[in-house]
């Protein structure tokens, strides 16, 4: 039923943009569930002017933002079937898909956002990318996803005993689900578009998540408690249908993915002022933010999380070069 319903959305919204469909020779459809102006969103749009002007109009990308073509689980499956040429998706859903995406998944792997940076410019970024080849994606490039915090409705998260009992939704993804139950709460895995009326009827608590992301969803309205402990720094990653990218020829599929690598700096340069827009934004809204907090128990209580997902010698070898990246 989500493959039609996906399918019929896809068509339904080539239908509509056949006007501007027409001023290309080739327009790739690119899906974002984030809403207009979203940095991930400005950057595939910016992404498609230069494709447009470096192949003198013949390839253009046409955002479909808001979730119009269905939640990130429903259009990866549709971008690799190819009825979707693009997607911008967190690297959390495919941890069930590709096992190197784990990696960079893992609760406080990172030291900081420079850190994760340094690490996904280099060789275990594109080790990563190089793996969406065998699942019938080509990785393009990794966007900033921000650190994510917890926030609830019921009551401000100061240490790791206060989280017990809480239900928290967390991406599709297994790892999400064994961090948020090894700090002592439990986890509800279901589409981002869900959450706010999830919160609003007491279906869950909370959610973890970025500023830009608690803020443009209007999150803070309904969960007013924030907890700035930033246990994940999750890159989200643009990929293309293998079938699309394999209908270029070699020539337009370097020019896509310098594009793609040209776009990274006007994500980031986007982010660090939505972040802070964002974060004013909630703070004059009345949100309780809370920054002391001792991190050293949460990232005790990962052990189990790591002995359960880092098990062959290929992960922990990606682990070991992140851990050493300065």
């Amino acid at each position: 039923m989500n493959y039609v319903k996906t399918l019929g959305a896809a068509l339904l919204a080539s239908v509509a943009f056949v006007s501007a469909a027409a001023a290309c020779e080739v327009t790739l459809r690119s899906s974002d569930t984030h809403p207009e102006g979203y940095p991930t969103v400005v950057a595939v749009q910016k992404m498609g002017e230069m494709l447009e002007e470096r192949t003198g109009g013949k390839l253009c990308i046409e955002v479909f933002h808001s979730a119009q073509l269905g939640q990130e689980k429903d259009t990866i499956e549709q971008t690799q079937f190819g009825v979707i040429d693009m997607n911008r998706v967190s690297l959390g859903p495919f941890n069930n898909i590709i096992e190197e995406t784990q990696v960079p998944s893992l609760p406080f792997i990172f030291r900081s956002t420079d850190h994760m940076h340094r690490v996904m410019d280099g060789p275990v970024g594109q080790q990563i990318l190089d793996a969406f080849s065998d699942h019938d994606l080509v990785g393009l490039a990794f966007y900033d996803g921000g650190s994510r915090s917890f926030y609830n409705s019921q009551r401000p998260i100061r240490s790791i005993e206060d989280l017990a009992g809480m239900k928290f939704r967390v991406m599709q993804s297994d790892i999400f689900v064994d961090m948020v139950s090894a700090l002592g709460a439990n986890a509800t895995p279901m589409p981002y578009g869900e959450v706010y009326s999830s919160i609003q009827t007491g279906v869950i608590d909370g959610a973890e998540n970025n500023w830009p992301s608690y803020d443009s969803s209007g999150h803070f309205e309904v969960a007013q408690y924030y907890t700035l402990n930033q246990h994940l720094i999750v890159p989200e990653v643009l990929v293309m249908s293998k079938t699309s990218f394999d209908k270029l020829s070699a020539e337009e599929q370097e020019i896509v993915r310098q594009a793609a690598r040209d776009s990274v700096p006007v994500m980031r340069d986007l982010w660090q002022e939505r972040e802070k827009v964002s974060e004013q934004r909630v703070r004059d809204a009345g949100v309780e933010i809370i920054t002391d907090i001792d991190k050293t128990p949460f990232i005790a209580a990962m052990v189990p999380v790591y002995q359960k997902y880092v098990t062959s010698p290929k992960l922990q070898q990606m682990v070991a070069d992140i851990q050493a990246t300065e």
